[in-house]
């Protein structure tokens, strides 16, 4: 990998991006559907019209191209093998819920892997006109300006964002959530949900918040935010003691190595202890 080929590839993404953006940013009417017959995933007419522009112009410039898209792997109801050819991860509104409730906490997402490597990220939220962008190697940048991590180590004095909305539609996730927030709550220093993985990463690599947690999510929710990230200094790892998969990304990212040490011995207690419920027939807390 070349890092000229690499910021060909962003160079040329990065105008469409930032189009898109005024798209959202100017949109007066949002119509909304439940996404797969759900009542709880929902889907805005943007969420399709903004994935069909990026993905009309990838496949146009570059035919050989692999792409992982949301929209599109919903309506396969498969997410795509990741493999060594240069892969397009999209996610055309993050936080789509907020986007339809005119809650400014969305964006618009893109990244590139190549032999399976992230080389680049882009979350670009329109409505506060904040773009987060890293190059692999060449640091993280808000409006082009170059961000690092909080840069915390004391678990006491972190400010943890940890996204569990999935659990009202998984029973494992919503176990897991409540067994880790019984253990984990004492012991930080606050507590949020901003209901958007991109941005919550965006917003470690910026040291507004310390740790950003999220299990059941899919690749394009993490692969822009993961980069900005460790390209921002911070330490990104599996919630669940595993090596990080970017196709399977159950995540907690954080400002240090040593503050996400706290954070996993916590959660190892709190997944041991769920386990024996488990174990003996409680599947919920009670």
């Amino acid at each position: 990998m070349h890092y000229s080929e690499v910021k060909s590839y962003y160079d040329f993404i990065l105008p469409l991006v930032l189009e898109s953006g005024k798209t959202l940013s100017e949109t007066k009417e949002i119509k909304r559907e439940q996404k797969n017959g759900t009542d709880w995933d929902l889907i805005s007419d943007y969420d399709k019209k903004i994935e069909d522009i990026l993905i009309a112009q990838i496949r146009k410039k570059f035919p050989t191209h692999s792409i992982i898209a949301e929209e599109e792997s919903s309506a396969k109801d498969k997410v795509s093998d990741l493999t060594n050819e240069p892969t397009w991860f999209i996610d055309p509104i993050d936080g789509t819920e907020n986007f339809i409730k005119k809650l400014r906490v969305t964006c618009i997402s893109v990244a590139m892997t190549i032999n399976k490597d992230l080389v680049f990220g882009i979350a670009y939220n329109p409505f506060m006109d904040e773009l987060f962008t890293a190059i692999k190697g060449q640091g993280a940048y808000l409006n082009g300006e170059q961000i690092r991590v909080s840069g915390e180590k004391d678990l006491k004095q972190s400010f943890f964002d940890y996204e569990i909305s999935m659990g009202r539609v998984n029973s494992k996730l919503y176990d897991l959530y409540m067994y880790r927030l019984k253990h984990l709550m004492p012991k930080v220093l606050t507590i949020r949900a901003y209901g958007s993985a991109i941005l919550g990463l965006c917003y470690v690599a910026c040291g507004r918040f310390d740790a950003y947690q999220c299990d059941g999510l899919y690749p394009w929710d993490a692969a822009a935010g993961t980069l900005i990230v460790r390209e921002a200094g911070g330490y990104v790892r599996n919630s669940s003691g595993k090596e990080f998969d970017l196709m399977e990304p159950n995540f907690i990212a954080t400002s240090t190595k040593q503050l996400s040490d706290q954070y996993m011995e916590i959660e190892r207690i709190a997944d041991a202890e769920r386990e024996r419920a488990v174990q003996n027939g409680n599947e919920f807390v009670p």
